[in-house]
């Protein structure tokens, strides 16, 4: 028997072969087709007439042959799972309508125009078919990237998250959502360039604290967080913790030029500035303690503010008027001795048409030409050392010379020479009051020129400026207090025959023309409740004459009273409180 091969459709609409007229009949007769279950007659006889009229299956019917494992015997039809597929790494699964796992079919069978295709074996794994167009593949969940690289040293800035595009469908879990920067205090400020892309991540934040919390200084030590000084009083920067050796070699050293680094290992001390934005500049001091560095950045004001808005006795503003002479200001570190000496300048500068040399180390308060021409050389990058450059300050035509601090005998000798000559020289020194200045000038010298310099300070000497900053009464920044002297003859002669501890007693009668003592300026602020009495005895020279000085015993202050002038120098903190 053979008969042809017919394609009939099943009730799912797919078609199925049939091998004789008898199923055809029975197929239409049912109004579709069914398989033969297996083992039974009709099975076997498909399977027969599946064999012989293989090679005669006309093209294009599109089906191919079920394959099956055929039971050896009729004892093992029971042990024949209809569920089970043949174990075939060719072969995968067709839909059937009454098996839950159909028959498996040959690979080779589909023609090539369909999408089927058989699994690479898993040794060799190969990209996926592509599914048909009624799947729908889950969504591909895009990748997050970073901005730009971070490096090793620092943390990694949130703002450069970038968050990926069409991630809004994409559960929380799967896609990291873009991190929201802390606000940072550098954030609001315009940093300098080398702050930006060269400077010490961490370091930078800090300097940015002394700025807007209105600091003074910055102190960088090692197995400590960076701390900093407001209000005269040292605290540490808000969620920072100690700085390890490391950390801090790395920090400060992203500050410095290649021959800057080779200054400090020379020296182990180095002084420079550093611009953090166009506001804000730092003096800053590298030393080595211990076999580690550290720094110390001390905040420069870039306004220079008039004598009067520091609250200085107008008396001080009489020096800027002096056609020639030497003009010491001097006072502890921190004092505010840069900011007074910046504000003399700039009344010169807006006074008088002169020329203007300044020597510093380094220059702190940048002027501009006014009146007069300004020239400001810094020691290190315009010159040598202090003494190098005032040898060579008289052939440059000035009629006002600003020495940064009186160092040593050279720098000295240089000063009092420049005085003499018929310029006005202003300097400073770290003295706490008038006499002790002359005595530290005097005592530079060799004892067998001790005499001769004398008699030339009584000549050149026009005025000494002691001050110290105090906290003001209202616990918010920091008052000046100072000792005026002025050359007289009385103290010119005192001077002279080396008497200078007298000094104090004429400068107390000489009121009217403007001197005044420490402590009686201390005894006035106290008077007027712009300092504690407390605050006061801190900074007095003489006790039992300032307590006679003092009209007021209580330890307040009205805001009344409290409230002129404002806290300047090097700790200036912006406040007029």
């Amino acid at each position: 028997m053979s008969d042809p091969i017919y394609d009939l459709p099943d009730p799912d609409g797919t078609k199925r072969p049939v091998y004789s007229l008898d199923d055809a009949s029975e197929a239409e007769a049912a109004g579709g087709w069914s398989p033969a279950p297996v083992g039974s007659r009709r099975w076997l006889r498909e399977q027969d007439e599946a064999d012989d009229f293989d090679d005669d299956a006309p093209s294009g019917t599109g089906r191919a042959t079920p394959t099956w494992e055929i039971p050896s015997s009729i004892a093992d039809l029971d042990d024949i799972d209809p569920t089970r597929a043949p174990e075939s790494p060719h072969v995968f699964d067709l839909p059937s309508p009454r098996q839950s796992a159909p028959p498996a079919w040959p690979a080779s069978s589909f023609p090539a125009a369909e999408s089927w295709s058989a699994p690479a074996p898993a040794a060799e794994p190969v990209a996926p078919a592509q599914q048909p167009a009624a799947s729908f593949p889950p969504p591909e969940v895009p990748q997050a990237s970073w901005a730009a690289p971070t490096p090793v040293d620092q943390a990694p800035d949130p703002s450069s998250f970038v968050a990926p595009q069409g991630a809004s469908h994409v559960a929380a879990a799967e896609v990291p959502a873009a991190p929201v920067a802390p606000p940072t205090a550098a954030s609001s400020i315009a940093l300098s360039q080398h702050a930006l892309t060269q400077a010490d991540h961490d370091l930078i934040e800090a300097l940015c604290q002394v700025v807007l919390q209105g600091g003074s200084d910055l102190h960088i030590t090692v197995d400590a967080p960076p701390s900093i000084r407001i209000d005269g009083h040292l605290q540490p920067v808000l969620s920072t913790l100690p700085w390890d050796r490391e950390k801090v070699r790395r920090a400060l050293s992203s500050l410095l030029s290649a021959d800057r680094q080779r200054e400090f290992q020379t020296q182990l001390e180095l002084d420079f500035a550093y611009s953090l934005s166009e506001d804000s500049r730092f003096r800053v001091n590298f030393y080595q303690q211990r076999g580690v560095l550290g720094a110390v950045f001390r905040l420069i004001p870039t306004e220079i503010k008039t004598l009067e808005q520091l609250g200085m006795d107008p008396a001080v503003s009489k020096f800027a008027g002096l056609p020639r002479g030497l003009v010491l200001v001097t006072g502890p570190t921190g004092s505010g001795k840069s900011t007074t000496l910046a504000a003399l300048i700039d009344l010169v500068n807006r006074t008088r048409a002169d020329h203007i040399v300044t020597v510093e180390d380094p220059i702190e308060f940048i002027h501009q030409h006014k009146r007069a021409l300004v020239n400001q050389r810094e020691v290190g990058s315009d010159t040598h050392s202090f003494a190098n450059a005032l040898k060579h300050v008289l052939r440059q035509d000035p009629d006002v010379i600003l020495i940064g601090e009186l160092r040593d005998l050279e720098t000295i000798s240089v000063a009092l020479t420049a005085a003499e000559t018929g310029h006005l020289v202003f300097a400073t020194l770290h003295t706490q009051d008038a006499a002790q200045t002359i005595d530290r000038v005097i005592d530079v010298f060799p004892p067998h020129q001790q005499d001769q310099v004398r008699t030339q300070l009584a000549s050149t000497l026009q005025g000494v400026v002691c001050q110290t900053l105090v906290p003001r009464a209202t616990g918010r920044g920091r008052i000046v207090a100072t000792e005026i002297m002025m050359m007289t003859p009385a103290v010119g002669n005192l001077i002279r025959e080396g008497k200078t501890y007298q000094i104090s007693s004429s400068m107390q009668a000489g009121r009217d023309l403007g001197m005044h003592t420490m402590d009686q300026d201390l005894a006035e602020l106290v008077n007027t409740g712009k300092v504690t009495l407390k605050a006061a005895m801190d900074k007095v020279h003489d006790t039992e004459g300032f307590h006679r000085l003092v009209t007021r015993t209580d330890t307040g202050a009205s805001q009344g009273l409290a409230a002129g002038g404002i806290d300047f120098g090097d700790a200036f903190s912006g406040s007029d409180h």
